[in-house]
């Protein structure tokens, strides 16, 4: 069974000039949504040489292939876009128009020879039947390289007359989430799956069209964010602006909800929210719950960085408990929740805090996380706070207990992983008073004074969307 990927951030820019230093740029300002792999594609429509390679580098770097005059510049990497690629790969990297894409799993965008034309494909999201899909290409006689879910995505559009054929071919073969962009002569084209899973954002200026998986890119190259891609809207991108040129059937929007709680940049805006307000609502609604219930005694509310700074202001803001810092984040450490493996997780999780002791000795700490899923990374934060010196640690988790897999997601893979199903087997907290057990229960468990979740109900009123607008399924189990 295929391990379930996100994969993981998207960039692309039309512009009047060459385009690399933006794409650079607007790659690097998704760095969060995957550090393993960066890479960029640009369209060259004055190339007419023919690359040249080194077959001995292929295992460590895509390039472009050798049997053919090129019109598509492309280098990939393994590891961070800052760390990786040189001046020189940058200056080569001619074109108008490109993309870029950062991965926890797979070198992207792929380049491929195509009866369209050269064109280069990039996406986030996850196939959940990429293997039926791809016994049975390989049954046609199709090949593949490493197995790479953008393998399966690649074939299925370049199989059909034209790339608008193509992307419209996976309504009716993808199951799972998908945002992507193709690269080719015509400009980009640009389309999320039709239940919209995965964000993807259309921003401009007086010279420059980009699409991205967060805002935060489009802002931060001084372009103003235009729209969200529709889910089944399939846009292309050229030097006249956005054009839809299909829209395919959507049964409802399923919107991640975790984008607004963990996965996203705070600096972001997905489906005319902001990531900020949302977590801010979160942590109101968890303080809100503390005073329905006869408040708590607490000297501070402090956060678990990054993800849960906006939960703990939030909650600060609410309640009037003073808000300070416990903990102290390395700025060159990794998020440990994108990390591939449990130990790399749990290492990553060690690396990037340090404790701020003047804030802990003697305090009653009520402190704000994102989720909960395996529970070890809070048991070793509130361990750590207590044996600084914590007089007390009271837990408060903006989102509900996770309870499913996420299909489309990294979020999490296996019922086993997550800690509440060892509470709730058959997947179902029945009630408040059933909430209120399980949370003592975890309370113990992870050694803090108490532990409290958003409910369900409080989850979605904090989005400001409807709840047939979003993805609720790790939560409640409902599949879009």
């Amino acid at each position: 069974m295929s391990q379930f990927q996100e994969n993981c951030g998207i960039f692309g820019v039309f512009s009047d000039s060459n385009c690399v230093l933006d794409i650079y740029r607007g790659i690097d300002f998704l760095q969060h949504r995957g550090q393993e792999y960066c890479g960029i594609s640009t369209f060259d429509q004055d190339n007419e040489h023919e690359t040249q390679i080194d077959f001995l580098q292929l295992q460590e770097e895509e390039n472009d292939d050798p049997t053919f005059n090129s019109e598509i510049n492309h280098v990939t990497h393994h590891g961070k876009v800052i760390d990786t690629y040189t001046d020189q790969e940058l200056t080569n990297l001619k074109g108008k128009w490109g993309i870029g894409h950062v991965s926890l799993w797979e070198r992207q965008p792929m380049k491929w020879q195509t009866k369209a034309g050269e064109v280069a494909i990039a996406f986030s999201g996850n196939i959940i039947n990429a293997d039926e899909l791809m016994h049975e290409m390989m049954h046609r006689g199709k090949s593949f390289y490493k197995s790479y879910h953008i393998e399966i995505i690649s074939k299925i559009i370049i199989e059909e007359q034209d790339i608008v054929a193509g992307i419209s071919a996976l309504k009716d073969r993808i199951k799972g989430a998908y945002s992507l962009v193709v690269l080719s002569k015509d400009g980009i084209y640009a389309t999320r799956d039709i239940y919209g899973f995965r964000p993807l954002i259309l921003g401009r200026d007086a010279t420059r069209y980009a699409v991205s998986s967060e805002s935060r890119a489009i802002q931060n190259l001084d372009m103003e964010v235009t729209r969200d891609v529709g889910a089944g809207e399939i846009v292309l991108i050229n030097e006249k602006g956005f054009h839809t040129v299909k829209q395919l059937d959507s049964p409802r929007t399923a919107h991640c909800t975790f984008e607004w709680a963990y996965t996203a940049s705070i600096d972001s805006i997905i489906e005319g929210v902001y990531v900020q307000e949302a977590r801010n609502n979160l942590g109101a609604h968890l303080a809100q719950r503390d005073m329905d219930e006869g408040g708590i005694e607490a000297d501070i509310v402090a956060p678990v960085p990054l993800s849960g700074i906006g939960h703990a202001l939030g909650y600060h803001k609410h309640s009037g408990i003073n808000y300070e810092e416990v903990f102290l984040y390395h700025r060159y450490a990794d998020r440990s929740y994108m990390q591939a493996s449990q130990l790399a997780r749990e290492k990553m999780a060690k690396r990037k805090l340090s404790l701020l002791l003047y804030a802990i000795k003697d305090r009653s700490i009520l402190l704000c996380d994102d989720s909960i899923v395996r529970g070890t990374q809070i048991m070793h934060k509130v361990t750590e706070l207590k044996q600084a010196g914590a007089r007390a640690v009271h837990v408060r988790v903006a989102c509900p207990p996770l309870m499913y897999p996420c299909d489309f997601g990294i979020s999490t893979r296996t019922h086993e992983e997550l800690l509440a199903r060892q509470y709730f087997p058959e997947g179902d907290i029945a009630s408040i008073d059933r909430l209120r057990e399980f949370e003592a229960w975890i309370a113990a468990k992870i050694g803090a004074d108490s532990v409290k979740f958003n409910t369900i109900d409080s989850f979605v009123a904090a989005m400001k969307l409807p709840k047939d607008r979003l993805c609720l399924k790790c939560f409640d189990g409902i599949q879009p």
